[in-house]
């Protein structure tokens, strides 16, 4: 019995001995900043289906360092008390290292990361023998409303979160809570130094006096609404005594320490929410809609239970290249009706229209259904699923979108470049009876008619596509084929709005020249998204037909502030970007002439509450 005693109480000091190692480890795991190394929140996350990977282009690298020291040192200035103005000296104004020229291009898919081609990015300015701080100070840049003195830093990190964050800014709501929290904090950083000081026992006291008082209305209070009605009063008075306490001698190694701790705990609790915001917006933006999954999965149960299949007649306009043929890749049933339902009604002849939708073997069932309920006019439609046009096994691929950041300051910038993927190089082999396709991408919505498109003289060339000037180039493709390979004015082209000269393709076996390109790139470890990327702007270069602006006006998925006149003025409108227009987070100005051209009447859109 002694023995078993003697056994139980050693178990107890042990255990005793483990919750005190563990007290002192997690403190520990907060200073060095381990508990933020965790993933997923950082950067931008895929948007379903259409994938989107940021691209970060600095073309000045040594105006960008100066621009970002200087915004640090008025940061450190606009939040360090008199004590810390010292420690200004130890910011450095010139990086040790040379700065470095290179691209930052991170895969969202998963949340791995891949390189990309070297562009001029500005080293960060560090903060001697304190990394630490540096990095709060970096991170405070985003926290003060998510912009930062050039009002764009915040942008070339998060993409389009910032611009939704801005437009859907809230007021504060507990603004005095925070300054009581912050007067308690720097009284409490001198009260230890004036405690100590026999000749200050009164104020000393009243200095007690008025830090209880702040805590216990602190403790009782989360908002401005539930403070008391003199506290006014009560923050002037510890203002008063604060001011005082700086008048004494004071050990500043303390009052640093305090401060120190209150900095890092600021910006470990902004960095914090910024990450968690950031989170959600990507988790709304990559998610279906539960709307749209009851739609397709009603759909295909409907399916089943009364099957549908082409008409042999139809079989021969599928393949007359006398009839205007368009192709979309998509496994949006919805995006698709409305793409097909806006290019039909701005149609002068509906009945010269052929639409071939590609999708996977999942939405296969649900489309065949749908456009088997819904007719749009005398056009026809007919769906494809790609995983079974070939004994090959093939994969579906979307249009690829890049969140392209370039510039520093006042005129950075961001734009959402959206290229083809490796699933439209096979259209060739998929239409081998066709010369000329219009490629549409499942967010565009049309507004007046296409056929002009079809009379096109594209002078030798295969792709007719609008281009992008604010993205160079001689900038994205240097890494692989030399700054002089491309012309400095050249411009990057856009997907959503293409015309195909596919006899030109057949002759210049594009094709092949793109899959020799995609096995180049890969062998340089890029993943699949930058290798379509690379390889696209590889195989069409000197093959791309500009088409005129008005063809096509892109942004309405990112950027809040496009001329509503050029908007209606515009031949296609195309949602590139996150914000797509069938997601909650779309741009309500712009989701209006998406929603007109949806099928209100369909007994399923109603049943999946998506009218809504």
């Amino acid at each position: 019995m002694a023995y078993a005693g003697k056994k139980r109480w050693k178990g107890l000091v042990v255990g005793v001995l483990g919750l005190v190692l563990l007290s002192m480890l997690v403190p520990l795991l907060f200073l060095l900043g381990i508990h933020n190394g965790f993933q997923g929140y950082g950067s931008e996350q895929p948007n379903s289906p259409t994938h989107t990977t940021p691209i970060i282009i600095n073309t000045n690298s040594n105006q960008a360092e100066e621009d970002h020291v200087k915004r640090v040192e008025n940061l450190v200035k606009q939040l360090a008390p008199p004590i810390f103005q010292e420690i200004l000296k130890n910011i450095s104004h010139k990086d040790e290292n040379e700065t470095k020229k290179k691209v930052t291009v991170q895969n969202n898919e998963g949340g791995k990361g891949f390189p990309a081609p070297p562009q001029d990015v500005p080293q960060s300015p560090s903060l001697k023998n304190n990394s630490k701080v540096d990095e709060k100070v970096e991170m405070i840049d985003y926290a003060k409303g998510g912009i930062d003195e050039s009002g764009k830093s915040c942008e070339l990190k998060f993409g389009s979160y910032c611009r939704w964050r801005q437009e859907h800014k809230e007021e504060m709501k507990d603004s005095m809570v925070k300054r009581l929290k912050d007067s308690l904090f720097v009284a409490r950083a001198y009260f230890p130094t004036i405690a100590k000081l026999p000749s200050q026992r009164k104020f000393s006291g009243e200095m007690k006096q008025n830090i209880q008082e702040l805590e216990k209305v602190l403790s009782e209070s989360t908002t401005d609404a539930d403070l008391p009605s003199q506290i006014g009063k009560k923050l002037e008075r510890m203002h008063a005594v604060i001011a005082k306490a700086k008048t004494f001698p004071v050990e500043c190694h303390n009052v640093d320490k305090k401060l120190r701790q209150i900095f890092d705990m600021t910006a470990d609790e902004a960095n914090f929410h910024m990450k968690q915001s950031v989170f959600l917006y990507q988790l709304a933006v990559q998610t279906m809609p539960k709307s749209l999954h009851c739609l397709s999965m009603r759909l295909t149960v409907e399916f089943f239970r009364n099957p549908v299949y082409d008409k042999e007649s139809l079989a021969s306009k599928y393949n007359d290249p006398a009839l205007q043929h368009y192709v979309i890749l998509s496994t949006n049933v919805l995006a698709l009706s409305v793409v097909i339902n806006s290019t039909v009604m701005h149609a002068k002849e509906s009945g010269k229209l052929v639409f071939h939708v590609l999708t996977d073997q999942q939405n296969y069932f649900a489309m065949k259904l749908w456009f088997s309920r819904n007719t749009y006019k005398e056009a026809i439609v007919q769906v494809l699923n790609l995983e079974e046009l070939d004994s090959r096994k093939l994969y579906l691929s979307l249009p690829v979108e890049f969140r392209v950041s370039f510039g520093i300051g006042a005129e950075a910038r961001t734009e959402y470049l959206s290229i083809f993927s490796h699933s439209h190089y096979l259209l060739p082999e998929i239409f081998p009876n066709l010369e000329k396709v219009v490629v549409l991408d499942e967010d565009v919505v049309v507004q007046q008619d296409l056929s002009a498109l079809w009379s096109l003289n594209m002078e030798g060339k295969v792709n007719a596509a609008v281009q992008l000037c604010s993205v160079k180039l001689s900038n994205l493709m240097k890494r692989y084929v030399g700054e002089n390979s491309f012309d400095k004015t050249s411009c990057a082209w856009m997907s959503g709005l293409n015309v195909i000269d596919l006899v030109k393709w057949r002759e210049l076996d594009l094709t092949e020249t793109y899959r020799r390109f995609v096995n180049e790139v890969s062998t340089q470890k890029e993943l699949n998204e930058a290798a379509a990327l690379y390889a696209s702007l590889l195989t069409f270069k000197d093959l791309i037909y500009p088409l005129d602006g008005v063809w096509a006006l892109s942004g309405l998925g990112n950027d809040y502030n496009i001329d509503m006149s050029a908007v209606i003025k515009a031949v296609v409108l195309h949602y590139n970007g996150k914000m797509k227009p069938w997601l909650d987070l779309g741009i309500p100005k712009y989701k209006v002439f998406w929603k007109k051209f949806l099928n209100r009447d369909d007994q399923f859109l109603t049943d999946c509450n998506v009218n809504s």
